[in-house]
């Protein structure tokens, strides 16, 4: 009887042992996605970029009521906030900071813990190139921003100050240029990457031109390492963006080309009466591919075979429906696929101010000049670029705003440079060309241009109609522009001392006046 019993026990036993063994496997959900299979497709931290990459730009408040209105771009009918606000330089939204590090740098940080840990450098370095891309843009609107203390849990958090973001920016440059060369057959990458698929010499030449683009920041402020760090991004091996093939778009992952959603959805962008001016008083070609005609053709009288209106940035505005019917952005914006974040006719542009400033291996200023210009129809699917380029006599037009009385909202342009190329015109005179075709080609890609306007002085602009700074964000002369945005007011709340050692290292007060470090205010050459 007890033989039985032991013989029982052992049966049982080995069933249960046997029952375990499959245990996992019998309570395992067969539809459901492992780790492994997450780590098979580097769905892990490749799931993280559409959402980096689709908030390198911004929305309204943070473009069109910014950076679009400052360089002169875009325009608004509307007069928000009593026609006191940003475009009148008085600071009423201020929210970049909060989309990049809230959209793009925690999600770079997460990424960056998981393929550092497993040593998957690709991810790591694609990661890193869209922080420097993001941090870049964010650090044009502020001067110091939060960087390599970003994600500290300190009670204060300090701020880097531009020189440090530079030199971190051009090293981090170095890293990721070195980890894609090493891994250029990769293909890991592709299921996320709806800019490039994958390709990772195209995102060699993107961070190549990236180095170009910062390098040409600082070329006045510190000169020398404006030109070592040029001309290794025009040296390296993996090329710069310099044909349209090579150009770096952000596909719209949320479906919406958001400028066309501000345009017709809302009703508050319009075409800018620069635009206007310089397009209409060039000939422009690509007009109708950055805008509609205007819907009443008693708008420009003194202009009747350029049927565009625009509005003045700054203007004294009354009501919206007063201007609804100006110019607005093309109506093929409204099923755009994507939106232009880096391109080769910029590279042209930059190469060819890097001629200027003798820059090794950049070639001729007129070449890159012409080529920039060329580039840019193309882009846009715009004809006659050999005439545009051989114009020696067209000049912008005055502008005036029929919606309103006498002069106001008008202007006398100060552009006063036609198209073609002349070598015998001295250094300014080219700049001035190169600077002003560079802003043409840049429509709904305009923190770049923003940078470009401070550090040069051109194009020359128009300056604001309405004024409204004051001492509560700063003041800026009537015959001057906005510097630079303010550090926002969460920062102010929670990182009082971050904020005040980062005004220190801004050299001027946390106003909308203060000059950043590249933009010397000094002569261009």
């Amino acid at each position: 009887m007890k033989k039985l019993s032991i013989l029982k026990y052992l049966f049982v036993l080995t069933l249960f042992a046997g029952c375990t063994d499959d245990f996992a496997d019998l309570n395992t959900n067969p539809y459901q996605i492992s780790d492994e299979s997450l780590r098979q497709d580097n769905n892990h931290v490749g799931a993280f970029f559409p959402t980096m990459l689709n908030n390198i730009f911004g929305d309204q408040i943070e473009h069109n009521l910014a950076n679009e209105s400052f360089v002169r771009h875009l325009g608004t009918p509307t007069p928000f906030v009593g026609g006191v606000n940003n475009t009148t330089y008085y600071i009423r939204w201020n929210s970049y900071w909060g989309r990049v590090y809230g959209s793009i740098f925690a999600p770079a940080r997460q990424v960056l813990q998981i393929a550092e840990a497993e040593n998957n450098e690709v991810f790591v370095a694609w990661a890193k190139l869209l922080r420097v891309l993001a941090a870049s843009r964010l650090s044009a609107y502020h001067g110091p921003i939060i960087y390599s203390n970003y994600g500290s849990t300190d009670k204060v958090i300090l701020y880097d100050s531009e020189p440090e973001l530079y030199n971190t920016w051009f090293a981090e440059l170095d890293e990721i240029v070195a980890a894609f060369s090493r891994n250029t057959e990769f293909g890991g990458m592709a299921k996320f990457d709806d800019s490039f698929q994958g390709d990772i010499g195209a995102w060699i030449k993107l961070a190549n031109s990236m180095r170009l683009q910062l390098a040409m920041r600082i070329s006045k402020v510190n000169p020398s390492l404006a030109k070592t760090q040029g001309e290794k991004a025009i040296a390296d091996p993996g090329g710069l963006i310099s044909t349209t093939e090579d150009n770096f778009y952000i596909r719209n992952y949320d479906g919406f080309f958001r400028p066309a959603r501000i345009c017709f959805g809302w009703g508050d962008t319009r075409m800018s009466a620069t635009m206007e001016s310089v397009l209409g008083g060039y000939k422009d070609p690509r007009v109708s591919k950055y805008f509609d005609p205007a819907t009443d053709n008693t708008l420009y009288p003194d202009h009747p075979d350029f049927p565009y209106k625009g509005i003045r940035n700054g203007a004294e505005l009354v009501a919206k429906d007063d201007r609804l019917a100006y110019s607005t952005i093309a109506s093929a914006f409204q099923t755009w696929p994507a939106r232009r974040c880096f391109t080769s006719s910029e590279t042209h542009f930059l190469l060819a101010e890097a001629a200027l400033r003798d820059w090794a291996g950049a070639g001729t200023a007129m070449d890159h000049y012409e080529t920039g210009v060329r580039e840019s129809f193309a882009e846009w699917g715009a004809g006659g670029v050999d005439a545009y380029l051989q114009d020696d006599t067209s000049l912008p037009l005055d502008y005036d705003d029929p919606k309103a009385s006498g002069d106001v909202n008008d202007f006398v342009s100060r552009i006063k440079v036609p198209v073609k190329w002349d070598e015998g015109e001295d250094k300014e005179v080219k700049l001035e060309k190169i600077m002003t075709q560079k802003w043409l080609a840049a429509v709904h890609n305009t923190i770049e241009i923003w940078v470009d306007h401070r550090r040069t002085g051109y194009p020359k602009l128009p300056y604001n109609y309405k004024n409204d700074s004051n001492a509560d964000w700063g003041v800026i002369p009537d015959d001057d522009f906005l510097r630079r945005m303010p550090f926002v007011n969460g920062e102010r709340n929670n990182n009082p001392e971050g904020v005040a050692d980062a005004t220190q290292k801004l050299g001027g007060p946390d106003e909308i006046g203060t000059r950043l470090w590249w933009d010397t205010g000094g002569p261009n050459f």
